[in-house]
């Protein structure tokens, strides 16, 4: 049950979904997904750090920048396993999602406000 709760908590807010969607596409470093969100460094973190409870994101070492990505099937628990297979089909005609797409694929760490 406590995995279940933590899943469905990281999914029930819209930056949560955001980030997750994000991520769909590619790694972001926090720096990054700050830029697109339009949210401070620390908000996006604790964001991150709920996702990664959940086991739907994992966070990489890459010199002196930390990269985020969706968590792969063996890394997830059954639940946010689930929440990433279907999250795959949910939102692709939503306008908000859309955008922030759009500004994700062409944001860059050596020029964001991080």
């Amino acid at each position: 049950m406590r995995q279940y709760l933590r899943v469905m908590k990281a999914v029930a807010d819209g930056t949560r979904v955001k980030i997750l969607k994000m991520l769909q596409q590619r790694n972001f470093c926090v720096c990054e997904m700050q830029s697109v969100l339009g949210i401070s460094q620390p908000s996006v973190s604790r964001h991150l750090r709920l996702l990664e409870d959940a086991d739907l994101v994992r966070s990489e070492k890459e010199g002196m920048w930390t990269n985020f990505r969706l968590a792969s099937p063996k890394e997830a628990n059954q639940y946010s396993k689930a929440i990433l297979h279907h999250l795959k089909h949910w939102l692709k005609h939503d306008q908000s999602i859309q955008k922030l797409l759009e500004q994700a694929r062409v944001v860059d760490r050596a020029t964001c406000s991080g």
